[in-house]
């Protein structure tokens, strides 16, 4: 058989799992129970199905360094095998999968067989998914469009389905049709039957099968997607693609360009568990790390449960006291807590909606803020000062600037920085400061081996991140 090559789809907006999965530090970072986010056990599975050959990630330019970071931390993960293919912004499925098979057959040969798997999904038998990866790839090699059905444990309303047909080589089988999200009492027929499945959002297919079958399907979306890889920067990861021409892609998913239509299609039916982890309830399902009370609560992190049922709770650094309350999830993070109904978890993304509208910062960002060099923590904002705790990275360097609003005074705490104020450069060591007037040209790095942890305070009258000019930067965003 061809080449097998994992594709990794990483993003989102983060609305179901809010507070803890926001638009800049989406679901598939979520660290679970375990410790281990989504995007690093997809990561894991999808090594074990490459098999020692390549693996493609396409991601959004904001989550290339967090994604890097996340697989540096894989023992088996070579970064000269990762290669990566970068959106300016969202633009759903089919044009992603579409850039990835033409990097593909440029790069691997029209024959490799993509196994496009997004990085949000949970599945704890590995095993079980590479023998059904393998059974796909075979599939795959006569043409045929596959993706994996996923057998219903319960009447979900929440997904598509898929109905299955006659029966065909390696345990697949034909697809009847596509179905949309259905009703209660119609989602229980299907349970019955038996010749349904729910549609994971996983396929297998070849680089040229998918394309030739976008051309009759999807024949726009495939035009643009040409006319977008033609223009793209570079040819060595990270790929970029240009912004123009990525924005005259059209939004949509693969199932609806391609899948819906075509005619050369199968599905396997899964024989590993599977969630995509969709809403706080699914998360209270999976479970915490541990087996919940004799109540039937499950928690994570620090709390106190008094005549209480049923309850999920998951906190940080705060005791939770939970008294009195049934069916719950209390999810407690550094500058939100979410209180809600089980059985009315879906409706979290309603409250990201609402922030949105009010363009409040909690939608999109923690208290903390990941950044290439490292990140930043908000210890006080208030209309006359800003008070953050750095982080950077070794070998982190933030970028040349200044700004226009505001002065800054930089306070090592732990480590050794080199800081240049001006046209000065020089070392600041524990417990020593410097102060950076407005519209002073500035940058701090580490040139150490270990972490190093400064507070920066702010004043001025305005102390938004678009107060910052970047001359200079080695990650890109000058």
């Amino acid at each position: 058989m061809s080449q097998l090559v994992p594709v990794i789809l990483s993003g989102g907006a983060g609305t179901r799992l809010w507070p803890v999965s926001r638009s800049a530090y989406p679901k598939p970072f979520m660290a679970l129970a375990d410790g281990e986010s989504l995007l690093y056990k997809t990561l894991d599975r999808a090594l074990r199905a490459a098999d020692g050959g390549p693996l493609l990630t396409v991601t959004g330019r904001d989550y290339y360094f967090l994604t890097r970071d996340e697989y540096a931390r894989h023992p088996a993960a070579d970064t000269q095998r990762l290669p990566f293919l970068l959106e300016p912004m969202g633009r759903n499925t089919a044009p992603a999968i579409a850039l990835a098979a033409m990097y593909t057959m440029e790069h691997l040969g029209a024959d490799a067989t993509l196994l496009v798997l997004p990085a949000d999904h949970l599945i704890r038998d590995v095993d079980a998914f590479v023998a059904d990866a393998r059974r796909a790839q075979a599939l795959a090699q006569h043409g045929l469009l596959v993706t994996f059905g996923i057998k219903p444990a319960s009447p979900e309303t929440g997904f598509g389905y898929i109905r299955m047909g006659a029966a065909l080589a390696q345990g697949g089988r034909e697809i009847a049709a596509f179905v949309e999200k259905p009703d209660r009492a119609t989602a229980e027929k299907y349970l019955a039957s038996g010749d349904y499945a729910w549609n994971s959002g996983m396929f297998c297919f070849r680089a040229d099968a998918l394309l030739v079958a976008m051309q009759t399907t999807c024949p726009d979306v495939l035009a643009a997607a040409r006319a977008c890889y033609a223009a793209m920067h570079g040819n060595t990861s990270p790929v970029e693609f240009d912004k123009d021409a990525f924005a005259a892609l059209p939004d949509i998913s693969i199932d609806y360009a391609v899948m819906e239509r075509a005619t050369r299609r199968a599905v396997v039916p899964a024989t590993f568990d599977w969630s995509d982890i969709g809403s706080w309830k699914a998360v209270s399902e999976i479970g915490s790390g541990s087996a919940p009370d004799a109540a039937g609560n499950r928690v994570q992190g620090m709390a106190v449960t008094i005549d209480t049922q049923n309850c999920f709770i998951q906190g940080g650094k705060r005791l939770i006291a939970a008294v009195g309350v049934k069916d719950l999830v209390i999810v407690d993070t550094a500058d939100a807590v979410l209180v809600a109904d089980r059985e009315r978890a879906q409706q979290v993304k309603q409250v990201v909606e609402e922030l949105r509208r009010n363009d409040h910062a909690a939608a999109r960002f923690h208290q903390t803020v990941h950044r290439p060099w490292g990140s930043f923590t908000v210890l006080e904002d208030e209309a006359d000062c800003k008070v953050k705790r750095l982080t950077v990275k070794p070998g982190g360097v933030l970028s040349l600037q200044k700004h226009s609003r505001r002065s800054e005074h930089w306070t090592v705490v732990d480590g050794t920085a080199k800081v240049r104020v001006g046209e000065r450069e020089f070392l600041l060591n524990r417990n020593e400061s410097t102060f950076i007037p407005m519209q002073t040209l500035h940058r701090l790095e580490n040139p150490t081996e270990r972490d190093i942890h400064l507070i920066e305070v702010q004043c001025g009258d305005y102390f938004g991140e678009d107060d910052i000019v970047r001359l200079e930067d080695v990650y890109g965003r000058a």
